[in-house]
């Protein structure tokens, strides 16, 4: 029986950071969905219901903060765990309603045991059993 993959909606404006991003994930066996700004993220996450979503908090358009904002706000989109990607060290997850906080730049195995930590709280909240693709950094 085939099983899907979680989907990874990562979200950053810098082309390159976003490609590298998707690329660790897709090579630790997650989907993954781009958006490269806040309005773009919010479209996509109404969309796809992705089952996590990676946000850069400096971004054009809508930025991160708010658009973490507004899913957490969105009946549809605020169980939706959120992991922020930034590059400023002061910020606290908890602060701007995220599950989660990386520093950029981050290794590959950082960045797959942050996104597998929060998936795996997710499914114990949850209940329900779901596949996330890599369960370990050395699968990476």
């Amino acid at each position: 029986m085939m099983t899907q993959k979680s989907l990874i909606l990562i979200v950053d404006d810098f082309k390159d950071d976003r490609e590298m991003y998707a690329h660790y994930l897709t090579r630790s066996g997650f989907r993954v969905s781009l958006a490269s700004d806040g309005q773009e993220a919010m479209d996509k996450a109404d969309q796809l219901l992705p089952d996590l979503i990676l946000m850069d908090l400096w971004l054009p358009q809508v930025g991160g903060w708010e658009a973490i904002r507004q899913l957490k706000a969105n009946e549809k989109t605020k169980h939706i765990p959120i992991v922020v990607l930034t590059a400023r060290a002061f910020v606290s997850a908890h602060a701007v309603g995220s599950e989660g906080c990386l520093i950029k730049p981050c290794q590959p195995d950082d960045l797959l045991v942050e996104v597998v930590r929060v998936l795996e709280k997710q499914k114990k909240v949850n209940g329900a059993p779901r596949p996330y693709g890599a369960t370990s950094a050395q699968e990476w």
